[in-house]
């Protein structure tokens, strides 16, 4: 209950419009232990100033080029809002930022978050945040800082969202693509973890039409619930491409299947007048994406441009250097297959053979 003033006027409180400045002090306090596991050369691991620091020298390069990406979650945050299922998201975020930076031959070095909410939770944010030191554990880049925002009013109580800056470095003259992508050079395809962080207002739309509830079991794996299923965290590429990059020195090119698919991302890193032939028989697709093909009735088509279908990021590489890539990334814990070959093309920059198993 807010005091009276002397002059009979309330004497309001930021916590009377609906913002805790106590409970985002106890969120920084249960965070630091989290933020500090991910301390690496270059930065200390610690938060509570005003920016974060971080020294490119004592990280070990010398002449570098800094990379840098920003993304979010998407919808998928309303899978895990109404599951109540909040540890694993905070992985999607970082995957989804430094996958993006690895594919330039960068590596992170560190990233930033932005929590937005409508009503602090302390527990539901630090389940958050766990999830973001774990993912940036799994990339190997410093949790350097972030910002919790809670706005009343913007958004309803329990809803939030998240957003992501990362930054990554490469030696100058080490960024991919190449210059030298030729016809006849092999496609590999790293295994994704089902859909990752992308297509779920589809996805959403499918399970709103099965009329299944996050809670009930799940069609395509009876062991977990919807929910669980669905939230299965976008996979960290990063270790094992870095270690493939520097062992080899062979990757001409990588790109990350994130929305738009097969067709939108790969020409991303294709040189003008190259193409690339994809053997959709060879893509080994998660069960998942049999079941949203199926329920919803989504077209092949459509699910190659909204979804990963299996594969969640492509490495083109010679053919007398593909097996020792493949070699290299399956050591480090990638399942890796031959899934196409470069064509010259004045047409189409990502044409089909075979067809998707769903």
């Amino acid at each position: 209950m807010s005091e009276t003033s002397r002059d009979g006027k309330n004497g309001l409180s930021y916590a009377d419009a609906g913002v805790d400045i106590d409970a985002g002090n106890a969120l920084v306090e249960a965070i630091k232990p989290m933020v500090k596991s991910t301390r690496r050369s270059g930065a200390d691991g610690t938060i509570g100033g005003f920016g974060g620091l971080f020294d490119l020298k004592a990280a070990g390069f010398s002449d570098p080029i800094l990379v840098a990406a920003n993304d979010g979650v998407g919808t998928k945050l309303k899978v895990a809002i109404e599951a109540g299922i909040h540890e694993t998201v905070g992985i999607d975020l970082v995957a989804m930022c430094v996958n993006d930076l690895v594919v330039q031959g960068a590596e992170p070095l560190f990233f930033l978050d932005y929590f937005a909410t409508g009503k602090l939770d302390v527990k539901q944010g630090s389940d958050i945040v766990s999830g973001i030191a774990e993912g940036c554990r799994q990339a190997g880049c410093a949790l350097l800082g972030g910002e919790t925002a809670e706005m009343p009013g913007m958004y309803a109580t329990g809803d939030y969202d998240l957003a992501g800056f990362a930054v990554g470095a490469a030696e100058r003259g080490q960024l991919l693509p190449t210059t030298d992508i030729a016809e006849g050079d092999v496609i590999l395809g790293l295994a994704s973890a089902g859909i990752h962080s992308n297509g779920y207002s589809l996805v959403r739309h499918i399970v709103e039409m099965s009329g299944l509830s996050y809670g009930a079991s799940a069609p395509f794996d009876r062991e977990r619930t919807l929910g669980e299923a669905l939230l299965d965290p976008t996979r960290i590429y990063v270790k094992s491409v870095l270690a493939a990059i520097r062992e080899t020195g062979a990757i001409k090119a990588l790109a990350h299947i994130t929305g738009g698919g097969f067709p939108e991302n790969i020409p991303r890193v294709l040189p003008e007048g190259m193409a690339a032939e994809i053997d959709l028989s060879a893509i080994h697709v998660p069960h998942v994406f049999a079941w949203l093909a199926a329920q919803g009735g989504v077209a092949r088509d459509e699910m190659l441009r909204t979804f990963n279908c299996g594969v969640g990021m492509i490495a083109v590489v010679s053919p007398e250097d593909s097996e020792a890539v493949a070699e290299v990334l399956e050591r480090e814990g990638e399942t890796v297959t031959r899934i196409g070959v470069m064509t010259s093309s004045a047409g189409a920059r990502v044409t089909y053979r075979g067809d998707l198993d769903l």
